[in-house]
């Protein structure tokens, strides 16, 4: 040992001795991992970590806006077998006195501009004589229907009070699968509640809710009487409105959808500039072109959809179009989903023109569409 020391001489030994000591001290200088490592630890006691460890802000700035809705309705109790015995009426005649009962349920709504319109569902107030919306604040208040929207399930109601707390609206296009979602509602009565979860999907449709199906799924506990409450982010704008669940026990087993606020938005802007949501309708019915049926007519890898029925006196029937006929394309666009293309037509103006592309006997035409006026469905 001695030996090694006096052929290495003291000066390199003292240099390798000081290099042990900085490396005990400093081990990220020569360990290029350490930092890495340092980052995917957990935070100290103490110390926050990036996200936030509380929404109460968030619900402080949204919760004000969503109120609870109480609804009344008189419908007939059913009658007596013995009212409707033929014999019965021949001796009193129809004159018979019938009851009547008070029908209540429970919803949500949400405040979306200082002028006092509120968004709900139609399934919420359909029918209702009476709509009485209680606000966190503590004030109720009657409010009137000013129309609705049954393809969509939305409603648009209107009060009248002061100072009313709208609700700050959200980019529902820009959210994204994992964000944290806040639904506020009154589930089953109870009073104001606020459930989290996370953005589970978006753009969900073909579930058979409503005819035109955009929605956002949530995990975040919804239940009845949620139904027309608000879906917020995690600083409180809203993104969506609660309005329905898959459940097979009738409460919330972790998937929720709700309305996008693009779409809400568009609809209640409709209903009060026109008492309805304009639309645009072919009068067509449509079927999903299969690759067998494809194949079978030529059209081997060839997206479309085939025309099963058309209405009587439609914008479809009058452009030449016929039952069996393969659409291709509506102006331009691929015509490979019957919802989408509903979708596409609906967003034009009544009185605009649309080119479509069909095959009819193997053969390719281009036909021309003046858009009409979608009937209003019953609500």
């Amino acid at each position: 040992m001695h030996k090694a020391l006096r052929f290495l001489g003291w000066p390199t030994v003292a240099g390798l001795l000081l290099a042990l000591l900085l490396i005990q001290l400093f081990p990220q200088w020569v360990d290029r991992r350490q930092p890495d490592l340092e980052l995917r630890q957990a935070p100290a006691l103490g110390i926050p970590s990036r996200g936030p460890v509380s929404y109460g802000d968030a619900v402080e700035l949204a919760a004000p806006a969503v109120a609870n809705l109480y609804t009344t309705k008189l419908v007939d109790k059913p009658s007596h077998p013995l009212f409707d015995d033929p014999q019965f009426r021949r001796f009193f005649g129809d004159n018979l006195p019938r009851q009547r009962r008070m029908e209540s349920s429970l919803g949500s709504a949400v405040i979306m501009s200082p002028q006092g319109y509120l968004l709900t569902n139609n399934h919420v107030v359909a029918g209702a004589d009476q709509i009485v919306v209680a606000l966190k604040d503590g004030r109720e208040t009657l409010a009137r229907l000013v129309g609705s929207d049954p393809e969509t399930d939305l409603a648009v109601l209107k009060i009248d009070l002061p100072e009313l707390p709208a609700i700050t609206l959200g980019r529902s296009d820009a959210i994204r699968i994992g964000d944290v979602a806040l639904a506020i509602g009154n589930p089953f009565g109870v009073g104001q509640t606020v459930t989290m979860g996370i953005i589970s999907a978006t753009g969900r449709n073909q579930l058979g809710l409503n005819t035109y199906e955009d929605f956002i799924q949530t995990d975040a506990a919804i239940n009845p009487g949620n139904s027309g409450g608000a879906l917020v982010d995690a600083h409180g704008n809203l993104i969506g409105i609660n309005t329905a669940i898959f459940s097979r026990s009738g409460g919330s087993q972790g998937i929720g959808f709700a309305i996008p606020t693009r779409l809400a938005q568009e609809v209640m802007e409709a209903i009060i500039a026109h008492g309805q949501v304009i639309r645009g309708w072919l009068g067509l019915e449509v079927q999903p072109l299969t690759a067998e049926l494809a194949e079978s007519i030529g059209l081997q890898g060839q997206a479309g959809i085939i025309v099963a029925g058309i209405y009587r006196d439609s914008p479809a029937l009058r452009a030449g179009l016929q039952p069996g006929d393969v659409i291709l394309a509506i102006d331009g666009e691929p015509a490979s989903d019957g919802r989408r293309a509903m979708n596409q037509v609906a967003r034009k103006r009544p009185g605009e023109a649309v080119h479509i592309s069909v095959v009819r006997g193997g053969e390719r035409l281009e036909l021309k569409a003046e858009v009409g006026l979608r009937p209003p469905v019953a609500s």
